[in-house]
């Protein structure tokens, strides 16, 4: 794809750049992958349904002993994993491809 690299590059940060939260758990909200309970019914929203995510969410992963710069990052990986899914169903779309 034209902009492959640029992907990359944006994926490498949210996964590899220095933080709070470990690189597996960011790259399993980029994948909706495996994450603890309070950690994956808010990635599933921020990817789904991120208009709905409320100050009662990010309060509810905080007392889960979150810290901001952890919902901040997860919530990072969440947008940028659904932005990719997003863009691979557009294009393959664009190439006449069955969605999965």
């Amino acid at each position: 794809m034209r902009y492959d690299r640029y992907r990359e590059r944006l994926l490498d940060a949210v996964l590899s750049a220095p933080g709070t939260t470990p690189g597996e758990v960011r790259r399993a909200a980029v994948e909706r992958g495996s994450l603890p309970s309070a950690l994956a019914a808010y990635v599933d929203m921020v990817a789904l349904h991120a208009y709905k995510v409320t100050d009662d969410d990010v309060a509810a992963l905080q007392r889960a002993g979150y810290s901001d710069d952890a919902v901040f990052e997860i919530t990072v990986a969440a947008a940028v994993g659904a932005a990719f899914h997003r863009l691979d169903r557009g294009m393959a779309a664009l190439r006449g491809e069955e969605p999965d």
